[in-house]
């Protein structure tokens, strides 16, 4: 950020000198307003082109669209979008097209962005791979999968060829809902398009069989991996580790997480994580705790999953005072947390008995001002049964 303060400061001598600017000058001024949320300013020096008898370019109303969907204004910029087209202000390019594409599908106008490229279709505007590809893939996270479909079938009847990252996008949507005969034709689609597939066509692939526990197909699918020069990395093997634990072959998750190390990979956070996940859901937890007490000797930091894991397997185990130090320990590194820590806890003390403390417990949430009622369905049925028993 300091850069761009920099070079508004250096503007402000420009004009300060009576140095003359042009449109390009007041383009970067205006791109670094944006880029720093102020977008308010970003159309106060708009005003300049106005003044100085400027034409304002695509590249202009591009960064002005930019900043109103940095700032969160997507339905200003929408509108914005909208008058360009209607009365026809500037000559649009893709990058514009897909900049707008962009901003609505991360600030969830996933239709709204549909549309457009509908609207396109009776323009002389062409939305490129990387338009579709966005919306396909909002598309797929917003659950609406036969909708991705349908739009992947559109842009290869208008001639836009699919890459391996409208694939991949499409694949993972269809994987998180086990459509696995879509999946599948999907990729014999890819393979027939001679398009080539990449390490994360196969993690997708992977993941999603561990999921499902079909660590089988899994197994399989990184076999097919090697037979392609594709080498597994740290995500292959880290969603193996899931789901070997998934299905109680916690041996064998441990000894993949040790033949990644022989291959020369850096297990991340999310690897340490799953294994620890898996000896503490096999009862395990003496391993879970060495584990867990090596991250930081690897250049790794815990995160708030590594914590709630690890204070599920200790409360499991009835060894409470440990997991009520853990917590204490965790706020120390200055991570918040989170609702998913305090039920732990809570559900903890109560099948220990340890009632008193859960309610002790509850006046530390409060005074931490979380809101104990927050998912009381779960969180109060277990003080309610720690009473009766």
């Amino acid at each position: 950020m300091k850069q761009y303060t920099i070079a508004l400061n250096m503007f402000d001598e420009m004009r300060q000198s009576g140095t003359p600017v042009n449109e390009y000058t007041l383009n970067i001024v205006i791109n670094c307003y944006c880029l720093l949320n102020r977008v308010d300013f970003g159309f106060a020096i708009f005003g300049n082109f106005f003044k100085h008898c400027y034409q304002p370019n695509v590249a202009t109303f591009t960064t002005l669209i930019k900043g109103l969907f940095l700032d969160h204004k997507a339905i200003e910029a929408e509108k914005l979008f909208k008058k360009l087209l209607t009365l026809e202000l500037c000559e649009l390019n893709e990058v514009m097209i897909l900049t707008v594409i962009n901003g609505l599908c991360k600030a969830g106008h996933t239709l709204t962005a549909y549309d457009l490229l509908v609207l396109f279709d009776k323009t002389s505007c062409k939305p490129d791979v990387y338009s579709y590809t966005t919306v396909i893939d909002s598309l797929c996270k917003d659950r609406m999968v036969d909708e991705a479909l349908q739009l992947l079938a559109k842009m290869i009847d208008k001639g836009i060829s699919p890459n391996i990252v409208t694939y991949n996008s499409m694949l993972q949507g269809l994987c998180n809902f086990g459509r696995w005969k879509d999946a599948k034709d999907l990729i014999t689609e890819i393979v027939d398009r001679k398009v080539s597939l990449n390490v994360i066509t196969f993690n997708i692939l992977v993941d999603a069989f561990c999921k499902e526990g079909m660590i089988k197909e899994a197994e399989d699918v990184v076999e097919i991996m090697m037979q392609r020069n594709i080498s597994p990395d740290v995500v292959t093997y880290t969603s193996l580790i899931d789901g070997y634990s998934l299905v109680g072959k916690i041996d064998k998750a441990r000894q993949v997480f040790y033949s990644m190390l022989g291959r020369g990979l850096k297990p991340s956070i999310f690897s340490y994580n799953s294994l620890i996940n898996g000896y503490c859901k096999n009862g395990r937890v003496e391993e879970a705790w060495c584990l867990f007490l090596e991250i930081p000797h690897k250049g790794l930091g815990y995160n708030v999953v590594t914590y709630n894991i690890m204070l599920h397997g200790l409360f499991r185990t009835s060894r409470f005072a440990e997991g009520l130090k853990l917590f204490k320990d965790m706020q120390a590194p200055q991570l918040t947390p989170n609702l998913v820590t305090y039920n732990t806890i809570l559900k903890g003390l109560c099948m220990n008995k340890q009632i008193a403390e859960a309610f002790s417990f509850l006046h530390v949430m409060e005074d931490k001002g979380v809101n104990p009622n927050i998912n009381i369905q779960y969180t109060h049925p277990w003080i309610v049964h720690g009473w009766k028993t």
